[in-house]
């Protein structure tokens, strides 16, 4: 896979699909932070009862992630992925039938899980079929794919909400939809080639490399380079992740995505509710927020020239550093136009970190515990969100809104530093060598020798 030139024209299609898969996740994931000022207004809640069904969403990713990357890994990636994809729609669409607080954060909690076992599967997914000098591009734009679903949802909801005060309902059915590209994808994308070898099916993930790489040769019109030897696979189980080898990475990506929960879930999940208690109106609030969606997808795109160029977690520190800066104007300015202006510069660059995180996170585990490792640290991440619902309202309730996006910003700053000091390299390295723990080096010398 990594001597591949290009992206063959079967990945291409594959991503088209993820892509696809993707979108309907993110439109998903931000139906009830669009959804949440017309429920209040109808059903009479409070900003602390919108800060508990944010937070049930979050404990249901939670479980999600790190159950559906252990599934990945047992079951394969494939069949976890469209697992997910059904449960999640199932319960959104039972979302829009909801009567009332209690059922909905049930909906809303299971919503999640399914949501984010999903996104830990895929990420895992696209880190193993494509070659290593272009998946964090590929990540990029099946990323950007997906994020056009925020724009999608944020204008539907703009148009559809003020219909009638039970409206916002059609927003969580249309956040079931993803379930017929579930369906097409089941049938049109294969199995991990990386995870038919490490679990004894090297023939059937053979017949699908020796395609790509026919593919390939017919794409560029030569012969393709000589396969670099790596380090074989070797059987891992669940304790490795807190073991010597692996035990400082699970640490400090775990770290990285407690920060950027509370960074990014604490500015876009919490801004249109926000808004409205800074004085905004609910119509008001749904323009601001369907502008700043806009900015979602190229921010995913602007990751696209450097991210297989640049070293991925000096760059992701950069980036976040740059976040931080553009949130503290936006909660400090009295101007409408600089909050504007200053929230579409948050909104581009929290897509470009992302891309950036969606790339680097799987890297830093082996392939039998590549859905195991990203699942977990991705759920440790979604638990912090989880924790943010009920801090975010806290600290505006206790000190205001400007003290909110201070506390957001500082968890983005200690975010970057975290990866940037302690993190891994990991850019145009295969997925093996950056794996490679002593034990394998010295498997390898012996048969070497």
């Amino acid at each position: 896979m990594n001597r591949l030139p290009v992206v063959t024209r079967t990945q291409r299609g594959w991503l088209a699909l993820l892509g696809a898969l993707l979108l309907f996740d993110q439109a998903d994931l931000n139906t009830f932070a669009y959804a949440a000022p017309a429920i209040r207004e109808q059903w009479g809640l409070s900003v602390e009862d919108v800060g508990l069904i944010t937070s049930a969403a979050f404990l249901g990713m939670f479980v999600g992630s790190s159950v559906g990357g252990w599934l990945a890994d047992r079951h394969g990636r494939k069949r976890t992925i469209i697992g997910a994809v059904l449960f999640y729609s199932a319960f959104s669409l039972a979302s829009a039938g909801a009567t009332g607080m209690a059922d909905l954060a049930v909906y809303r909690v299971l919503t999640g899980v399914g949501l984010q076992a999903m996104v830990a599967v895929l990420m895992t997914y696209v880190a193993e079929m494509y070659p290593q000098h272009c998946r964090g591009r590929v990540q990029s734009i099946g990323l950007a794919m997906g994020l056009a679903g925020i724009p999608v949802m944020a204008w539907f909801a703009r148009f559809v909400i003020p219909t009638g005060p039970s409206a916002w309902r059609w927003i969580f059915v249309l956040g079931a939809a993803g379930v017929f590209v579930g369906v097409v994808a089941s049938g049109r994308l294969p199995e991990s080639v990386r995870w038919l070898e490490a679990h004894g099916r090297a023939d059937q993930a053979r017949d699908l490399v020796e395609r790509l790489e026919a593919e390939a040769r017919d794409a560029t019109g030569r012969e393709l380079p000589i396969p670099q030897e790596e380090p074989p696979m070797v059987r891992a189980h669940v304790a490795e992740l807190f073991g010597p080898v692996l035990r400082r990475r699970s640490l400090v990506t775990s770290l990285m995505l407690v920060f950027l929960a509370v960074g990014f879930y604490g500015f876009n999940s919490w801004v249109p509710t926000l808004l409205v208690e800074h004085g905004f109106s609910a119509e008001q609030s749904l323009d601001y927020t369907s502008v700043l969606s806009l900015a979602a997808v190229p921010g995913a795109l602007l990751a696209w020239p450097f991210i297989d160029r640049w070293e991925r977690k000096y760059t992701l520190w950069a980036v976040e550093s740059l976040v931080a800066v553009g949130i503290l104007v936006f909660g400090f300015t009295t101007s409408e136009g600089i909050l504007l202006a200053s929230g579409l510069m948050v909104t581009l660059l929290l897509q470009t970190g992302t891309s950036f995180v969606y790339t680097y996170l799987p890297e830093n585990f082996p392939t039998r515990l590549r859905g195991t490792g990203t699942g977990f640290v991705n759920g440790i991440g979604r638990l912090a969100g989880f924790g943010s619902g009920f801090l975010i309202p806290a600290i505006f309730s206790g000190l205001g809104f400007t003290a909110v996006f201070i506390v957001v910003a500082g968890a983005m700053v200690a975010m970057g530093l975290t990866v940037g000091i302690f993190g891994e390299r990991t850019t145009n390295r295969s997925l093996e060598r950056i794996t490679e723990s002593p034990s394998t080096s010295v498997v390898l010398a012996k048969e070497r020798a």
